[in-house]
């Protein structure tokens, strides 16, 4: 199975590799895998000049999977939107067509005392964010900066496709029928238009699955809702927009975003697995990071692209026994526990793997 391993800025190539670690252990005695590294982001940049380098696209297509760390600095994001580290990343998922984006929150029980919520809210969340990644306003046109009346003006365009809602949707009521049978559309229908055709279109979706029950939220309601009664939540599918900022807020139900994974699917289950977290250029280089949601990244990885899900079940239970160990990165640090740093973690979820399969 080859991997195409694009490590990018900050803190990505510190916790892509402790991903490698961990499968490079599974591979002990379990899938065998090869890994091609290539440069993205501000190193695709400096580079070639180009944050996303022709020749690194096209490994990322020609490969099984993309384990992908983080792009973009602070620095760049001085330069025009093109040359930015993290658009690199927009542009290849729009070039992959990686158009369904799955983020597990999952509320560890060994993480409840880490999160700043209460323990009655976040005990038992198990829920999914679907976000269409290939629409909405980060791809819509026209945009850009003029000036108009002697003052910049800036703008953007919301714009959906009825065929861009409709394949979203059909993932996200496959995804409910996996679990809880519950899918939770979330819109602003009440004042945009993209969305009045988003909720119309994911209604029409329905009646192709009558053993999932919908629902449907404005996005500032299922905002409040996701803090407040998060374990009403199964599958939420929303667009590009609405899926970041809830997914990233959903991430706290977890204790940090530094626990959440994610993977980025094209129609024929080719994907791109990141964690959400970013590229955190604060903390990169003092081994600091929290590597658990890049390793459950490739935990999804091996369920959902490559065909491995004993492996990824294996993956997933070495994270929970770590964690059982008391053992906590600073980002979910709580009293009691044992810190340790990024590189510290990953070889005890190395360890931990070579256990689970001897």
């Amino acid at each position: 199975m080859h991997i195409a391993v694009l490590a990018g800025d900050g803190i990505g190539p510190e916790v892509t590799s402790q991903a490698v670690k961990a499968l490079r252990a599974l591979a002990a005695n379990g899938p065998q895998f090869t890994f091609t590294e290539a440069p993205i982001g501000d190193a695709g940049y400096d580079q070639t000049g180009d944050p996303l380098p022709e020749a690194t696209a096209e490994l990322a297509e020609r490969a099984d999977a993309v384990l992908f760390g983080a792009a973009g600095t602070y620095e760049s994001d001085l330069r025009p939107p093109e040359a930015r580290g993290g658009h690199a990343l927009l542009r290849l998922r729009k070039r992959m067509d990686l158009f369904a984006n799955f983020r597990p929150v999952f509320a560890f029980p060994e993480l409840i005392g880490a999160s700043t919520l209460r323990r009655e809210v976040i005990e038992g969340v198990d829920l999914v964010v679907l976000r269409e990644l290939t629409g909405d306003i980060y791809f819509g046109q026209p945009r850009g900066i003029v000036t108009e009346g002697g003052e910049r003006v800036g703008f953007n365009t919301m714009r959906y496709t009825e065929s861009e809602i409709r394949r979203v949707a059909h993932a996200g009521f496959k995804a409910a029928q996996q679990r809880r049978r519950k899918l939770c559309s979330v819109d602003k229908a009440n004042v945009l238009e993209t969305s009045a055709l988003w909720r119309e279109v994911v209604i029409e979706v329905a009646r192709d699955y009558p053993n999932v029950e919908l629902t449907h939220q404005y996005v500032d309601a299922a905002c409040m809702l996701l803090i407040r009664r998060p374990r009403d939540f199964d599958v939420i599918v929303t667009g590009n927009i609405f899926g970041d900022i809830l997914s990233d807020a959903a991430a706290m139900l977890t204790g940090s975003i530094g626990m959440l994974p994610s993977a980025s699917l094209n129609a024929t289950g080719q994907g791109l697995f990141e964690p959400v977290h970013g590229s955190a250029p604060d903390i990169a280089g003092k081994d600091l990071a929290n590597p658990l949601a890049s390793i459950l990244s490739a935990a999804m990885m091996l369920r959902h692209s490559l065909g491995q899900p004993e492996a990824a079940t294996r993956l997933e239970r070495a994270v929970r026994r770590v964690l059982a160990e008391g053992l906590r990165t600073p980002d979910i640090m709580e009293p009691g526990a044992t810190q340790v740093g990024t590189e510290a973690m990953g070889d005890a979820v190395a360890r931990e793997l070579a256990r689970l399969t001897d």
